[in-house]
């Protein structure tokens, strides 16, 4: 299989949505930094520490995670549905010899790059916040983590839940972009399978807090092994092998499916 127009069609995405950084990046900065701000200080007076850290620290991991993969989904799927129904660039790739499988592996790498980059910029803000940078047991206005050099160390475990989260999000979002039509119709899928899925992960609140009946179908939950299984990492240093399974398969069958979904499609 040729791989070589992967990377061109992904740099064309990357040139195009850089033009628009600055408009692109407000929003995606405002509504995390909202929240933090709004449920930070709404609650953290009627809140003791949750599992060991300030209740602003605790959101912080899930808010970037939110970021990083919400914006690999609109990504992924308004740019394809734009490129497909809109640009017809799709049509154009499909001159050149390039196959199938190069345009949506461009697409979906772009999707995760973006996301990435734009939840970073967010987890740059909100760790700032938090004192990230100060040395153990110093004071901020926001809260701190009780031990900063250990959670630095543990930065790299939460990259890989955020990683495989925006690749994830990006595969259904490329799938999403694919068979839909419609532009309403991304905009239900958003409001009725990613934001439940995004908020019933623990991003606000402790898993212990679900019923018990209800708490094992909760874990089962891909977004649950991103959110939950990122802060773990990140505030404990703790890597729960489920959560990375969970999350290796579940990035492995939406790539595959995103593939076989967009070849169907392409080829009526």
């Amino acid at each position: 299989m040729e791989l070589r127009g992967i990377f061109p069609i992904c740099e064309r995405d990357f040139i195009v949505s850089w033009r628009n950084i600055s408009s692109d990046l407000l929003p995606t900065i405002v509504s995390p930094l909202t929240f933090f701000l709004a449920f930070g200080f709404g609650l953290q007076g009627y809140l003791s520490d949750i599992e060991g850290v300030p209740y602003m620290t605790f959101m912080v991991p899930g808010l970037v995670s939110m970021t990083a993969v919400t914006s690999a989904f609109d990504h992924g799927a308004w740019s394809l549905w734009f490129h497909r129904i809109v640009q017809k660039t799709i049509n154009e790739y499909r001159v050149n010899p390039i196959s199938v499988y190069e345009i949506v592996i461009g697409k979906i790498l772009s999707g995760f790059l973006l996301g990435a980059i734009k939840g970073m910029v967010v987890a740059i803000i909100l760790l700032f916040l938090i004192n990230f940078q100060t040395s153990t047991g110093s004071e901020s206005a926001f809260g701190e983590f009780k031990d900063s050099s250990l959670a630095v160390s543990h930065l790299l475990f939460y990259l890989l839940f955020v990683f495989l989260g925006s690749m994830i999000f990006s595969c259904v979002g490329t799938m999403c972009g694919t068979v839909m039509d419609r532009p309403e119709d991304l905009n239900k899928i958003q409001g009725v399978v990613i934001t439940p899925l995004v908020f019933l992960a623990g991003l606000f609140f402790p898993l212990s807090s679900f019923p018990p009946e209800v708490l094992p179908l909760i874990k089962l939950l891909p977004t649950t092994a991103i959110f939950e299984g990122a802060r773990q990492a990140l505030l404990q240093g703790r890597v729960e092998s489920q959560y990375i399974l969970e999350l290796f398969s579940s990035a492995a069958i939406s790539f595959i499916l995103a593939v076989i979904i967009f070849q169907k499609y392409i080829e009526e």
